[in-house]
């Protein structure tokens, strides 16, 4: 199943949606995160068209995601240079995803402050190797061409980098691209556990750092982190650089470990 037919059938009415052949977009029981907060995007914008540029996003897993769901979205503020959104995915009647979304046009700046580039130098993707992904989720194998990063890390360090990008380039717009791409990675707490388990992402949170964001040949360096993990929890750190080095999304996400 194309990218874009994960959003072909989403009207600027909402409402009920049915998905052909989304088993590649699957994670077990759901839709992939990505995947399903690029639905709630998508229902977001075409509900209310003309916004500014996405600025941040707040991105609640609730319950599975299949193939069959409604969609609906509201406007919840519109000022003169914000406007911010909700939008939801439903399964029987039930939240299953809810998402907030913060659009805001640019301004003079006030403060400019780069973010730093990926260290350790992860290389360029056009010198990378695949990455061995014959255990990984069925959406990442169908999906995603995965290469190993130039640098080489313990296998207790519970971090996670990865060069990512579409084996089918998709006609989305670029900030979507970035909403798909953003969640691809595992959380890296999977390299610490003691026990084999499940693992479930329960939030995302993000922010965008450019508006336009671009890279080369489709290449994304993907990170996912662990800050802290303990309890049968993980706050993972995700960011996502273009080819170049240049940092396009910067986020957070709770994670529930299991096993």
């Amino acid at each position: 199943m194309s990218v874009n037919s994960l959003i072909d059938p989403i009207t600027a009415a909402g409402g009920s949606v049915t998905l052909n052949n989304a088993e590649s977009w699957m994670q077990g029981r759901t839709l992939y995160g990505g995947a399903s907060a690029l639905i709630a995007y998508t229902a977001a914008i075409r509900a209310f068209p003309d916004l500014p540029p996405l600025r941040a996003g707040q991105v609640g897993f609730v319950a599975p995601v299949g193939e069959t769901f409604e969609l609906r979205s509201e406007m919840i503020r519109q000022g003169r240079n914000v406007a911010q959104l909700r939008s939801e995915i439903l399964s029987e009647g039930k939240v299953a995803l809810t998402a907030f979304w913060l659009f805001g046009t640019a301004r003079e700046p006030n403060a400019v402050h780069p973010a730093p580039l990926p260290s350790p130098d992860p290389g360029r993707p056009e010198d990378s190797r695949p990455a061995n992904t014959d255990r990984a989720p069925e959406f990442l194998r169908n999906n995603y061409d995965v290469h190993y990063t130039a640098e080489r890390r313990g296998a207790d360090e519970p971090v996670v980098r990865r060069w990512t990008r579409l084996k089918e380039p998709a006609d989305i717009d670029p900030i979507s691209e970035l909403i798909l791409m953003g969640d691809t990675l595992p959380p890296s707490a999977a390299r610490i556990m003691q026990r084999r388990g499940p693992i479930s992402s329960i939030n995302w949170s993000f922010n965008l750092l450019d508006h336009q964001p671009k890279t080369r040949d489709g290449w994304w360096l993907a990170e996912t982190a662990s800050d802290h993990a303990d309890e049968g929890y993980s706050s993972e750190r995700l960011r996502l650089w273009n080819a170049d080095g240049k940092q396009m999304l910067s986020g957070i996400q709770a994670v529930a470990i299991f096993g």
